[in-house]
């Protein structure tokens, strides 16, 4: 990928975008530059510079900073970069982020692989490219770093949220993206591990009882919204639960817990198959 993305198809999305290309267009006029005059100042095709002024390519940040600095712009096109980040992304993408940032605390059991907060860049990417049809190389990029921008939540400035993650054995065993990939992934696991607003579980495939068969859950309570809670379905948009359906995932989940090592012993464990990796 070079100064773009691929066109976007949701309405807020196309939103936001359109008022983006309109001051692009806007600020490239009052310049008095063609087109291609100044996609050659920064660097970029004709085609391109039309494609994005129409709306059908969205402009990565590199793009942006070379058309403030060429339009004299004062930070005006550059400060634009937050909103079409945001946009970039797929919608429900933008619903998950917006939910976490709202959460006070987020859980997630997951037996099929390791949770998406958690991956690393390797990872991420061959989970997204075992997936079939395969994803066309722009989509799968920007997967990649819309999964990698979502963790960006456990640095963030302000008050984070808590943090339960368990893990079915299984999910620490699975050569996804290879030796060296999973090796790195396992480091991941022991580093995040080691924060204190996480706790990090592993459900052994030896426990007899297992309430996750089920396959994997995320759910999420968001702030001054008592008793309410938020859970994805397996397409990935958010469900938003209440009252008995709270009830419902808060049990499962708690019981899955218990069923779990103790975070110390699953520290202790992810160490002992990092070390026979």
């Amino acid at each position: 990928m070079s100064g773009w993305e691929a066109g976007l198809d949701d309405e807020e999305a196309g939103a936001v975008m359109r008022a983006v290309t309109r001051q692009l267009k806007l600020w490239r006029e009052a310049a008095g530059l063609t087109q291609a005059e100044f996609g050659a100042a920064i660097g970029y095709g004709e085609e391109l510079v039309s494609s994005v002024e129409r709306g059908r390519r969205i402009p990565r940040p590199e793009y942006l900073d070379a058309a403030d600095e060429v339009l004299g712009a004062g930070g005006k096109i550059a400060a634009m970069k937050g909103d079409v980040a945001e946009a970039r992304y797929p919608k429900k993408v933008r619903d998950v982020k917006r939910l976490e940032a709202e959460a006070v605390e987020i859980c997630s059991y997951n037996n099929c692989v390791i949770d998406g907060l958690l991956q690393t860049e390797a990872y991420a990417r061959a989970v997204f490219s075992s997936r079939r049809p395969q994803f066309a190389e722009e989509e799968l990029e920007q997967r990649v770093a819309a999964r990698l921008d979502r963790q960006e939540i456990f640095c963030a400035p302000k008050a984070r949220p808590l943090f339960s993650f368990v893990l079915c054995e299984a999910t620490l065993h699975r050569l996804i993206g290879g030796k060296m990939v999973m090796r790195n992934q396992l480091e991941r696991l022991s580093e995040v591990a080691r924060l204190r607003n996480v706790d990090l579980q592993v459900l052994p495939l030896s426990r007899e009882e297992n309430s996750g068969l089920g396959g994997p859950f995320p759910t999420a309570q968001a702030q001054g919204r008592s008793g309410r809670r938020f859970e994805r379905n397996p397409a990935g948009q958010p469900r938003d639960h209440r009252s008995r359906e709270t009830t419902v995932l808060d049990m499962r989940y708690g019981i899955i817990r218990a069923q779990a090592l103790t975070p110390r012993e699953s520290l202790a464990f992810i160490e002992k198959v990092l070390g026979e990796s």
